[in-house]
């Protein structure tokens, strides 16, 4: 079985939560690392995610400490949506202040 890992950024502007991590994470960039499995028996490459994990910084411990914690593909979506979707209201607030 052939396993390949991909690392990418993701940076949430607004303090966001994910699904199955029980505390609020600051804004900023995050290390996001997901792993797939190639489907055996097909005539062309097909991947299949099988586990996605993210960076955060540690719930305990000094400062630069960080976890690396399993989470849910959509459920890194809907985060990464709902920072989206935070921006333009932050944007008006600012703009009805000024």
């Amino acid at each position: 079985m052939t396993i390949r890992s991909r690392r990418e950024t993701v940076t949430f502007r607004h303090p966001f939560r994910i699904n199955g991590i029980d505390r609020l994470l600051p804004a900023g960039s995050y290390d996001v690392v997901t792993d797939e499995e190639m489907i055996e028996g097909l005539s062309f490459p097909c991947w299949r995610r099988i586990a996605t994990m993210i960076t955060v910084p540690a719930e305990s411990g000094g400062a630069g400490m960080t976890e690396m914690l399993s989470i849910g593909s959509v459920d890194l979506a809907d985060a990464q949506a709902a920072d989206a979707q935070a921006a333009p209201a932050s944007v008006a607030q600012r703009v009805a202040h000024d």
